[in-house]
């Protein structure tokens, strides 16, 4: 069976029979049908932290899949195996790539969350509530304009820009306001997909309304014309946009095939923004279990990196382990390997891939200075050589590896890996200070050329003439402090996503630079990443289809 036919025929649990057994009273519920809710968090506040964090990222991505999220919710099932009491907290998947390329981002196998078909379509409304909160930004910016402009706000200089869940190419770039004056002012703008837009990643840092109505009205949304930064808060807007986010802001509950409770919340792109779950969802699982596993998008120099930079670095958070994702197969395609020749044995181009695997470890284990372990995302086509081949690289370079095979088997398949996690957490305990990739008080210039070297292995950066110039505003604007969210390929530690393995000594060019400040922190734009994917030649929904039954096919 492929996964949503794995998935469809799976028996669920009430949710509030998963909401009972995870500790959630009836009074902090609110269900949307038999199989997902909504949990008020401040129904909760008086209980305190008390789980251990567990941090999923994965190798530079490849074509051939590495299985970070299915590794994540077997992970959590295999905890509940072997007796632990667990948790997952997770992102909502984009509509934009379930209908494009990536075809959902529920797991896979034996190891999703369910309903998976709802989570990847519309589940609760989150992404709609997100989408239209910044559609009102930006419709109440350029009233403002039309009526009168009262902040003096130059129309060349507007920062909002409206979005959409959806890969749509066409409204990267556009002219609106067009039609005479009594369609408003003719400029050009565009749209952003919703994971990218500065809403969904100041959503996913606010911890509660009030923090997300004070980030809300520290967006900056255009500049005036004598030179002054102009907020949501000048607009007016931030109240209305908290409303509209009002039940968006509560994470929603699900479960995986196993059973284990999962919350599922928020969901920022890691190549773009900060590619992390909610702030309100991670703490609210921390109160609720004794171990939570937490994903971070794309691989640890993206996800990772954002989750600790900016995530930890404001809430607080600390990671009491970081699991690294890997596959032979993506391994090989690092060493050089064309995807249709994965299933053949290669021990030496699995042996060059390698390179991209310990470059990572070494990056969570020599910069970050936390606990790192390998989890092998098992494959039927990998061979004992290759098997033996990376199992004794790891364990020369002294670092804790463990097979899951939880696609196949579930929480059974992920038993080892469970253990050898708790085994690493316990070994650690109370040894570990997390150290971040640079100070606060370092200049944006020294932040991303921090990331840059210490992260990517670059060997210079490059700022173009615009980039420098957006910079230098924002440093005396006094946006100096923030940390830094560099946007760039997730293929390659550069920013040419050709450049597979662990190259080193390459130039970094930061070419546009945007304040993201409600979330708090400045997204700088290296290579050619854009905010606004496009559709693929084939995309999957061509081959998503519904039947007279409403039962749904073609999500995978």
């Amino acid at each position: 069976m492929n996964d949503i036919q794995i998935a469809q025929a799976a028996t669920l649990k009430p949710i509030t029979e998963i909401a009972q057994a995870a500790g959630i009273p009836d009074e902090a519920l609110s269900t949307y049908g038999r199989y997902v809710a909504k949990v008020d968090p401040v129904k909760l506040r008086e209980i305190r932290e008390k789980g251990k964090l567990i941090l999923v990222s994965a190798i530079t991505p490849t074509t051939a899949g590495e299985g970070k999220t299915t590794v994540s919710i077997s992970l959590a099932d295999g905890l509940r195996a072997i007796g632990k009491e667990s948790m997952l907290a997770l992102r909502e998947p984009s509509m934009g790539p379930v209908f494009g390329m990536k075809g959902g981002a529920t797991g896979g196998g034996h190891s999703q969350v369910l309903p998976m078909e709802s989570i990847n379509l519309h589940f609760t409304g989150d992404f709609h509530a997100i989408t239209s909160a910044n559609n009102l930004l930006c419709a109440m910016v350029d009233n403002h304009i039309q009526q009168g402009n009262a902040l003096n706000i130059d129309e060349r200089q507007v920062r909002v820009r409206r979005c959409m869940d959806m890969n749509d190419r066409q409204l990267r770039n556009i002219v609106d306001g067009l039609g005479g004056t009594g369609n408003g002012i003719p400029r050009e703008d565009g749209f952003d997909i919703t994971a990218a837009s500065e809403v969904m990643a100041t959503f996913c840092m606010a911890d509660g309304l009030s923090d997300l109505k004070k980030r809300l009205g520290n967006i900056v949304v255009a500049r005036s014309r004598d030179g002054k930064n102009i907020t949501c808060s000048q607009i007016g807007a931030q109240g209305a946009m908290a409303a509209l986010l009002r039940d968006a802001l509560m994470p929603n509950l699900v479960q995986t095939l196993d059973h284990t409770p999962a919350l599922i919340h928020g969901g920022p792109f890691a190549n773009i923004a900060h590619g992390c779950n909610s702030v309100s969802a991670t703490r609210l699982a921390l109160k609720l279990s004794d171990y939570v596993v937490t994903e971070a998008g794309f691989g640890a120099d993206l996800g990772a990196e954002k989750f600790i930079d900016i995530k930890c670095r404001k809430t607080g958070l600390k990671p009491d382990v970081v699991v690294l994702v890997a596959t032979i197969r993506a391994l090989k395609h690092h060493g050089g390997v064309l995807k249709a020749d994965l299933n053949t044995e290669n021990i030496p181009a699995l042996q060059k891939g390698l390179s991209n695997l310990l470059a990572h470890v070494r990056n969570v284990r020599d910069v970050w200075k936390l606990p790192v372990m390998v989890a092998i995302n098992h494959f039927v086509t990998d061979s004992e050589n290759e098997v033996r081949t990376l199992t004794d690289a790891m364990r020369a370079d002294n670092v804790p590896c463990a097979f899951s095979d939880g696609w196949a088997k579930g929480g059974q398949g992920a038993k080892e890996l469970a253990q050898a996690v708790v085994d690493l957490i316990n070994e650690n305990e109370g040894k570990t200070s997390l150290e971040f990739t640079y100070p606060d008080q370092a200049s944006l210039y020294e932040k991303i050329e921090a990331v840059a070297k210490k992260i990517y292995h670059a060997g210079s950066v490059n700022f173009t003439a615009q980039a420098k110039k957006i910079i230098d505003q924002l440093t005396e604007d006094g946006f100096a402090s923030y940390p830094v969210c560099i946007a760039k390929t997730q293929y390659s530690f550069s920013d040419n996503a050709k450049l597979l393995g662990a190259p080193s000594g390459f130039e970094l060019t930061v070419r546009d630079v945007r304040l993201s400040g409600g979330a708090g922190f400045v997204v700088a734009f290296a290579g050619d990443i854009i905010a606004m994917p496009g559709l693929p030649k084939q995309p999957a929904a061509l081959n998503i289809d519904v039947d007279d039954d409403g039962v749904i096919s073609g999500v995978f």
